[in-house]
């Protein structure tokens, strides 16, 4: 299992983002990341604590409206730097954070190495993302209507957050047998986890009430 994080907003994200993982570690992750759109992706992630994956990030002062986090419990290839979320497209113009199993992904990964994607990671998870955009650049479609027919051909469970430096300001969000929650605040929204206790924003005071 994973968590995910997701924010978008007038507000820094990283800073949320942050707080967001550091409330799931009592689960016992092997490894953190974000990745944040600011006209580019920056991506940050590290095996081990979401302490470690600060000390990486906190040097670069990420500054953006729009992120997403991940904290990972590994089920495809082992704990490292490599494996962690968020994962990148070939192009590095998508990118995507997920929790559950994609059952059909060494079909997906042939399909897509016959087609002359490479892979750096042991995990579904990569190939998911490049399955999309390779949908996106047959299809000529959006972001949404990639996700949308990419995940018709999915065999699994999962909750995905997926961005594109295309469609910088927008993260596109799909879920099937995993859970995923939205929330909505004043002029900004958040996605998370069901695990993920969104309430909590409400006690920190991120998450403005609704009236």
């Amino acid at each position: 299992m994973c968590g995910i994080v997701g924010y978008i907003g007038p507000r820094e994200a990283y800073p949320i983002l942050i707080q967001g993982l550091k409330r799931l570690e009592y689960r016992g992750y092997d490894s953190a990341g974000v990745a944040l759109s600011n006209g580019r992706l920056d991506i940050y992630k590290k095996m081990g604590k979401v302490s470690a994956l600060e000390s990486v990030a906190d040097a670069e002062r990420p500054q953006a409206t729009l992120g997403i986090g991940h904290t990972r419990w590994a089920t495809h290839g082992e704990p490292s730097d490599r494996n962690a979320h968020p994962h990148s497209s070939n192009s590095g113009r998508l990118v995507i954070v997920h929790n559950g199993i994609i059952e059909n992904y060494a079909q997906l990964k042939e399909l897509l190495v016959g087609k002359g994607y490479t892979f750096s990671s042991d995990t579904d998870t990569e190939v998911l993302v490049n399955f999309i955009e390779y949908i996106q650049d047959q299809e000529k479609v959006n972001l949404q209507q990639a996700v949308r027919l990419a995940l018709n051909e999915v065999v699994g469970a999962y909750a995905i957050v997926v961005m594109s430096t295309d469609e910088p300001d927008q993260m596109v969000v799909g879920r099937l047998g995993s859970p995923l929650l939205l929330g909505l605040g004043d002029n900004e929204f958040f996605c998370g986890q069901r695990r993920y206790p969104l309430y909590r924003f409400y006690q920190k005071g991120h998450l403005p009430r609704r009236r």
